[in-house]
């Protein structure tokens, strides 16, 4: 019986000629506390040196960035996807105070602490909103 294998063309496949630039989505556990909200994300590789966080709005941007270490032997071996960094993107909303924002690194493990607002500017709207 005979067996036909087909090669594949790298120019019909773009993604397989190359590995993929720029970053991964890393593993993230959310907690919601009664004054805060602790993110718990999994960045294995990452020291605090690498790690910024940044706001914008509503949105909250972690970026991880893995230190990456040059071997002289060096030899592709297809680990550059999990060399890659990491990037998180969360839309937390605008009931955080994100001016108190807390994070600690410890273990490739980055703890991220954001206290809620106080609910006092709440109710003053849900009252104005009530007319009678």
């Amino acid at each position: 019986m005979h067996t036909i294998i087909h090669r594949h063309n790298h120019s019909r496949f773009p993604g397989a000629a190359k590995p993929k630039q720029g970053f991964r989505s890393p593993h993230y556990d959310c907690m919601d506390l009664s004054a805060a909200l602790k993110l718990v994300v999994y960045v294995p590789g990452v020291d605090a040196s690498g790690v910024e966080i940044t706001t914008q709005g509503p949105d909250l941007f972690v970026t991880a960035r893995k230190t990456h270490h040059v071997r002289a032997n060096w030899q592709a071996l297809h680990l550059e996807s999990v060399q890659r960094d990491y990037q998180l993107k969360l839309r937390l909303g605008v009931s955080f105070d994100f001016e108190a924002l807390q994070a600690s690194v410890a273990r490739g493990v980055l703890t991220i602490v954001v206290p809620k607002k106080p609910l006092v500017a709440a109710s003053a709207l849900e009252r104005q909103r009530q007319v009678a």
